[in-house]
């Protein structure tokens, strides 16, 4: 076929491979960069306009022809950052798709009516700095620029500066009204990080909603002391805390049907062997379709973590670090989107997308493509090519289908 997603991916398959199997591409390293690199080649090489908005969003135009500005815009595209030792699918997948559709669009010959904008969202993982979909939180103003500029990764190192040293300016982030108002549609390609697909036998699905989830950072203090000579009874050990944060949140959940809940990071200060800790930081992630047992949940486990941090003579503090409602993806869009893959099946997904983000200010929609092992965040993670290519297909279809159609705006 002309547009060819499994040839992209290929071509990045050596960027930031994790040293313990899978990748590690945080926001702003020097294998993000060499990512965002390769999308404006690629975006360069069809002649698409590409530019880097005041958030480091990557938009690459196709303009339509007899048209004036960029009213109305249909935008595609995903990120390219992933977790620590995560699969080549999330997030390349979308990019890779969205290039290789406009190959396809073209090979049929369409003439775009509305403006196309591939787009590329920076630390949708929020692995570095904690904060999930940071881009289009930012553009959405979802987050404050202030609170963002001060997020530190785990060395210590805020937004702010690895921002700039990587060439942005992190003055100039915030809200970009003017510019999501150029969207009519955003449709966002993603790897299916769940087995419906593969218990259906189908490449491509539709996205239905993303279901609420949050991150929770809890942090633990209590008093060093030596392993050895102090005793069982005198001990004020933040670590014997944190087993309970540990232990509530998995039974919490369990009292739950369909909730998710992991403790998916513990830092230990200072992290000696023969040292009782002075505090212990956890990060906890939620999630439910239901939004109020989200935050039941962690009003629970709370309440046990705070219990056990008295009874050990310990302090407890809890922020949210992010919350993001159940999104139902918009209807008229996902019925248009049935109308041209009318055999693609409806799936709802635990995890969070830019897509989500958008959602509020922009009707969106999402494509999923099949994932035999159902896994992810690993690099167990898989699409097979046939699978890909039927999800580029379907994007294609999709895409061709908004493009040709009217702006009212447009004389």
């Amino acid at each position: 076929m002309t547009g060819d997603a499994n040839v992209l991916l290929e071509e990045i398959s050596g960027i930031g491979v994790h040293p313990a199997g899978g990748y590690a591409r945080p926001a702003f390293s020097a294998a993000e960069r060499q990512l965002r690199e390769w999308f404006v080649t690629h975006a360069t090489r069809r002649g698409l306009d590409v530019e880097t908005d005041r958030n480091g969003i990557l938009w690459a135009w196709w303009d339509a022809e007899g048209t004036t500005g960029r009213s109305g815009a249909v935008a595609t595209g995903s990120h390219l950052d992933s977790v620590p030792g995560g699969g080549n699918f999330d997030g390349p997948l979308g990019v890779a798709s969205a290039l290789a559709a406009v190959d396809v669009l073209r090979a049929r010959g369409v003439t775009p009516r509305r403006p196309l904008a591939v787009a590329v969202f920076p630390e949708e993982e929020g692995s570095r700095f904690g904060v999930a979909c940071l881009g289009s939180r930012l553009i959405t103003g979802a987050v404050a620029p202030e609170r963002v500029r001060a997020l530190r990764d785990t060395d210590g190192r805020s937004y702010a500066e690895v921002s700039t040293e990587a060439g942005f300016d992190p003055e100039s982030i915030g809200p970009d009204p003017q510019r999501l108002a150029t969207l009519s549609a955003f449709i966002e390609l993603h790897v299916e990080q769940g087995r419906g697909l593969a218990d259906l036998d189908r490449p491509v699905a539709l996205g239905g909603a993303i279901i609420a989830h949050g991150r929770w950072h809890v942090r633990i203090e209590g008093r060093a002391d030596h392993a050895g000579a102090t005793l069982m009874e005198d001990r004020q050990d933040p670590v014997v805390v944190a087993s309970e944060t540990v232990r509530a949140l998995r039974a919490r959940v369990l009292e739950s049907p369909d909730a998710r809940g992991t403790v998916g990071r513990f830092e230990v200060t200072p992290g000696g062997t023969n040292v009782i800790a002075s505090s212990v930081d956890v990060w906890l992630d939620v999630r439910h379709r239901g939004e109020d047992i989200v935050r039941a949940i962690v009003a629970d486990v709370t309440a046990a973590t705070e219990a056990a941090a008295q009874a050990e003579g310990c302090t407890v503090s809890v922020t949210e670090h992010s919350f993001s409602p159940t999104v139902e993806f918009d209807r008229a869009l996902r019925d248009t989107m049935a109308e041209v893959l009318p055999e693609a099946p409806v799936l709802d997904t635990g995890a969070g997308h830019d897509a989500g983000v958008l959602a509020t200010h922009v009707p969106t929609g999402m494509l999923f493509v099949r994932n035999h092992t159902g896994a992810s965040h690993t690099p167990e993670e898989t699409a097979e090519a046939d699978d890909i290519d039927a999800g580029v297909e379907a994007l294609a279809s999709v895409l061709e289908h908004l493009l040709l159609q009217p702006d009212a705006s447009q004389p």
